[in-house]
């Protein structure tokens, strides 16, 4: 390592490479990077709410569903370890694995990049190269994550560090898009009438369009609630939102949204461009160009049989994932509209937020072992997750854009209303979550 943390690309045993200057600065050593800098994300769907789920091995193609699961767990279908993972790692060390996959996704990295540096003036081939860029850069960390004891610990920690802060640079500006869009649909949706039929549908008598009408029905029930196979309707009557002043403060409500989004999405942009241009991404990518060659990779590694050295790194990642999931309030999310979710608390969000990460960690680790075997259940968990995240940011944007000074009291009802609707989609998304992830009681036969 370069003293004072002068750049990642240096090898203890190698003389610097690539021309002076592209030796990035500012780097701070401390602890070891947590499960937040092993896995960065962006918008919804793993990458940036266009893409959907971030690649084929979420197992969208049908692929056996065989989760490397601890003795126990739910959804243990006795294929651990010692099954048809230890067939494919059976005859290779370690070092050839985890080489391998590092190798695979370094030059998937320099590709990206490459592309992203060809795209010039075109916004979707750009957007779809960062994409990619970040794509490899999670699936490296989280790979020198999960499998720490093999590697060169110091090196590998660092570059861990200094990937996470470029892909959350680059995730920046796709999630303040994707938030804008979210918002917008659902002011859209609940000032519309796209998506909910009229009241003279639902009463039986012309609607009278008059300030106070009020019906029985929930704002969860979007399409979001529907996909979380949420009731239609709630057990409990609520009002619907006075539709003469959310329609009269949804215009205000929505320019200001966007202008704010959009001001945070531009200023994301030129810090984008700047970490691209900075000598601490260039850094960044001749550590990658390193790792394409030479994986940063203990002695140990090579002498160590695959099967024996890495399932059991794997089911350490997801132990700590169940281990993380027993602590949330499952119980209580399996009910629908049960309320929990309405409070707007930070603390409350956290551990769900932790949980999407370890998923992460733990799909990324079985992809390293035995990518032909994708685990759907960990893939659905993540959707759901990734729903939860982006609704509760979706909702803190509109919170946050309530507390704007000198705003009418229209606008604030309606920016209310929209927050309670987005806070309503975190409570679907664990609904939807807790489906997933319990185990269902199979029916008794008559």
């Amino acid at each position: 390592m370069t003293p004072g943390g002068a750049g990642v690309a240096q090898r203890h045993d190698q003389p610097t490479g690539g021309p002076a200057g592209l030796i990035g600065t500012g780097y701070d050593f401390g602890a070891a990077p947590g499960a937040r800098s092993a896995v960065v994300d962006g918008p919804y769907g793993g990458d940036d709410g266009i893409h959907g789920p971030d690649d084929a091995s979420c197992g969208r193609d049908g692929s056996v569903h065989r989760p490397l699961m601890t003795p126990g767990s739910p959804g243990d279908d006795g294929t651990g370890p010692g099954g048809d993972i230890s067939t494919v790692l059976a005859a290779r060390t370690a070092e050839e694995v985890l080489a391998g996959y590092l190798h695979q996704q370094s030059a998937d990295f320099l590709r990206s990049l490459r592309l992203h540096r060809e795209s010039g003036s075109d916004a979707e081939g750009a957007g779809e190269a960062a994409w990619q860029l970040r794509r490899a850069a999670r699936r490296i960390s989280a790979t020198l994550h999960t499998f720490r004891p093999l590697t060169e610990e110091a090196w590998a920690d660092q570059l861990r560090s200094e990937l996470g802060w470029l892909s959350g640079t680059l995730a920046r500006e796709q999630a303040c898009a994707a938030r804008r869009e979210r918002l917008m649909a659902a002011l859209q949706r609940l000032t519309g009438r796209g998506e909910r039929p009229d009241r003279s549908d639902r009463q039986g008598r012309p609607d009278r369009g008059k300030r106070g009408d009020r019906t029985t029905t929930s704002s969860a029930t979007g399409p979001a609630a529907r996909a979380a196979g949420t009731p239609a309707t709630s057990s409990t009557p609520a009002a619907e939102p006075d539709d003469g002043a959310l329609s009269a403060g949804a215009a205000r409500a929505g320019a200001l949204l966007d202008r704010q989004l959009t001001l945070a999405r531009t200023r994301a942009h030129s810090a984008a461009l700047q970490a691209l241009g900075s000598s601490r991404f260039h850094a960044v990518a001749d550590s990658v160009a390193v790792l394409a060659s030479e994986a940063p990779l203990a002695r140990t590694a090579a002498e160590r049989p695959a099967g024996e050295a890495l399932p059991p790194l794997a089911e350490q990642a997801h132990r700590q994932l169940v281990e993380a999931v027993a602590a949330l309030p499952l119980s209580r999310a399996g009910y629908p509209y049960n309320a929990a979710a309405l409070s707007a608390d930070q603390r409350q969000d956290a551990p769900w937020h932790q949980v999407r990460m370890l998923v992460r960690l733990s799909r990324y680790a079985r992809e390293v072992l035995a990518p032909e075997y994708a685990d759907t259940r960990l893939a659905e968990a993540g959707r759901a997750l990734e729903w939860h995240r982006d609704a509760a940011e979706a909702a803190a944007a509109a919170a946050a854009a309530a507390r704007t000074p000198r705003i009418a009291p229209a606008t604030a009802y309606a920016l209310g209303v929209l927050h309670a609707d987005q806070r309503h989609e975190v409570e679907a998304a664990r609904f939807a979550f807790g489906r997933v992830w319990l185990p269902r009681t199979p029916e008794r036969k008559s």
